[in-house]
């Protein structure tokens, strides 16, 4: 006999199954890392039609709890909580602690932490980096291409460009450690005071590629940031192209209300 699904709730009969299923985080419908029920197995459960559970798990997908494999059907998803980005996170006392963004940020969510540095070297600025940078389309600059793990998850990619006339000189910047407090502390050492750090994010779905690359399904939503490191002296010297697994981030910002 299936289960019963509560009548006197409003909403459709999908929606409440739905909405049982993600309230219980899936279990005990499905364990993590297993395959869901088949369609066939939770209609006699639920006493519903296949359309029915159709609706339904098109609703548990939306929640970012279960992705579909094609062949293996529904998977339940093991991704670690989510993490928050603030707007103080560039704090100079972090980096003069020793510590880049990420890792403190996930040090203090007690989270495991991994960088896997995929390419440094030189490159033509791409055509927004180089707008962005005050040179031309094209240019020779210094690529750092990062793809960030939380919990052994990949959740962050991010690619930063830098002038070649600004790092030339500074060989840390071409290792795939920089030293502690990353690749903003060692620009500071060299005398590239940071002012201010200023973020432009767009929500959209992920690319294919994109979703291969952070293990989502896909058309999963991701945040796509760049960020323009800028210093006293007026200069850009680090622009970073970033996209993020958008369940893994919420963003808090702090917002003067005075003049």
């Amino acid at each position: 006999m299936g289960t019963t699904v509560e009548g006197g709730r409003s909403g459709p009969r999908y929606v409440q199954i739905a909405t049982r299923i993600v309230a219980s985080k899936i279990r005990p419908v499905c364990s993590t890392f297993a395959t869901c029920p088949s369609e066939l197995e939770l209609v006699d459960r639920y006493g519903v039609s296949g359309g029915t559970i159709r609706k339904a798990m098109v609703e548990v997908r939306a929640s970012g709890l279960v992705e579909t494999r094609h062949g293996k059907g529904s998977i339940v998803k093991d991704r670690p909580p989510v993490r928050h980005r603030s707007s103080d996170r560039f704090r100079r006392s972090l980096r003069q602690g020793g510590k880049a963004a990420y890792l403190a940020e996930s040090e203090q969510s007690g989270a495991t932490a991994k960088v896997s540095v995929l390419y440094i070297g030189p490159m033509e600025a791409p055509a927004d980096a180089a707008q962005r940078l005050g040179v031309p389309a094209g240019t020779q600059v210094l690529a750092r291409r990062r793809l960030y793990f939380r919990n052994g998850t990949p959740v962050e990619t991010a690619s930063s460009y830098l002038p070649w006339d600004v790092v030339k000189d500074i060989p840390e910047l071409f290792a795939e450690n920089p030293g502690g407090g990353g690749i903003y502390a060692r620009l500071e050492d060299h005398g590239h005071e940071f002012v201010e750090f200023v973020e432009t994010l767009q929500a959209r779905p992920a690319s294919k590629a994109e979703a291969t690359e952070l293990a989502l399904s896909p058309g999963a939503p991701v945040v796509h940031l760049i960020r323009e490191a800028r210093t006293a002296a007026g200069l850009v010297v680090e622009v970073c192209d970033t996209l993020m697994a958008a369940d893994q981030f919420v963003f808090e910002y702090r917002i003067p209300a005075a003049d």
